[in-house]
């Protein structure tokens, strides 16, 4: 147990792998609880968080699993705490039900997921995006979520800080899909002053305590605010189709009016939430499509292609879900049509197809290394024709 004492914000210029940032991020944002089981390539995130988290008065425990984990977080969310847990694939899909439990009782938390190559245990130590769709459609039912994908170690540090600004804001469990290379890759990263750090307030309750407070009320915006346990409040906490008490309301009515709200809280916000970096996009006739570590190389494609005299720019989503649909819809019209490297078998390239009527060339490795900037070169001559 280390005996120095640190600030929460490790101000000033540092070189630190993605994982690192990550962790660093959390505690910058105020996290104070952590809940996890250590797996590849996202151990460090927690190795780090075993150490900070104690130096800042935080509470860090290793489960038995990620089912245990994952409902640890939940409950230290209602205690009051911000907080979180990380993980990769295969306990990604283990936590799954409790997500699937966050979103309905709308509990503000973070989830970090390092991306390896799958399915099952698949390559524990290598690079993979193999969970973008199980992000979005993991856990059964209807809902909305927010992910992030960091590309850098910077990212890192600063997505995470937005995660947890997103969960309190919106109630809802929230995702920072990072990717082995990420995590592990060694950076620059510039960690803010403390004031310079935006922090969104947890909005609580205004009214006193009482026994039938409405713990699911929501306000304008769709989200109630949220009561912390031990304030007073009489809180029915369930996963069952509830009312605003939070009470089981077993009956079509109030099952739609909830769902329905659990997704327009998120879906009506997409303008705030959504995020994207456009490079030389604005005249671009082909436009590459890529997140996390292969937007560095389609990065490099992108200059590369117009060295010899192709028109093409990048459209690298930083929010993956909600995903930028509107901005493909606007690039229709002009574009001769759209790369989209990745390391699946094209799981956002589908995606991008349903909001296109041009050609949609996916480039795609299951996972273990990173695309290199001559295949997607290819894929976009290929497309300009």
């Amino acid at each position: 147990m280390t005996t120095e004492t640190r600030p929460r914000v490790l101000t000033g210029k540092h070189f630190m792998n993605g994982d690192t940032a990550c962790a660093e991020g959390a505690v910058a944002a105020g996290c104070d609880f952590f809940a996890g089981y250590p797996i590849t390539p996202s151990t460090e995130v927690a190795e780090r968080l075993a150490v900070r988290l104690p130096e800042v008065g935080g509470k860090f425990i290793v489960m038995e699993d990620e089912l245990g984990s994952m409902a640890a977080v939940l409950g230290g969310a209602w205690a009051g705490a911000r907080a979180m847990t990380a993980t990769s694939g295969p306990g990604f899909t283990l936590m799954m039900e409790n997500i699937g439990l966050g979103v309905m009782t709308e509990t503000p938390c973070v989830v970090v997921d390092v991306q390896r190559g799958s399915p099952s245990t698949g390559l524990p130590t290598l690079v993979g995006q193999s969970d973008i769709m199980q992000a979005k459609w993991g856990s059964h039912g209807d809902y909305q979520i927010v992910a992030y994908c960091p590309a850098t170690c910077q990212e890192m540090f600063d997505l995470t800080v937005k995660a947890f600004n997103t969960a309190d804001r919106y109630r809802s469990p929230v995702f920072v899909l990072s990717d082995e290379i990420v995590g592990h890759m060694t950076e620059g990263v510039v960690i803010p002053e403390t004031d310079e750090i935006e922090i969104t307030p947890v909005r609580r309750p205004t009214e006193p305590p009482r026994d039938d407070y409405p713990v699911y009320r929501p306000g304008p915006d769709l989200v109630p605010p949220m009561p912390r346990a031990g304030d007073g409040y009489r809180m029915h906490v369930t996963g069952l189709t509830h009312d605003e008490r939070g009470y089981p309301a077993m009956d079509p009515d109030t099952h739609d009016e909830l769902v329905q709200r659990l997704s327009r809280k998120i879906l009506e916000h997409a303008d705030e939430i959504i995020e994207y970096e456009e490079v030389l996009v604005d005249d671009a006739e082909v436009v590459v499509v890529a997140y996390g570590s292969v937007s560095r190389s389609a990065r490099e494609a992108v200059q590369q292609a117009r060295a010899r005299g192709i028109k093409a720019g990048l459209l690298r989503p930083i929010t993956i879900w909600p995903f930028m649909s509107e901005r493909i819809k606007e690039l229709d019209p002009r574009v001769k049509g759209f790369v989209v490297p990745e390391l699946n078998l094209g799981q956002v390239a589908g995606e991008v197809s349903r909001h296109t009527s041009k050609t949609v060339r996916g480039v795609n490795l299951a996972g273990g290394e990173l695309l290199a900037p001559g295949a997607i070169i290819e894929a976009i001559e290929e497309v300009a024709g």
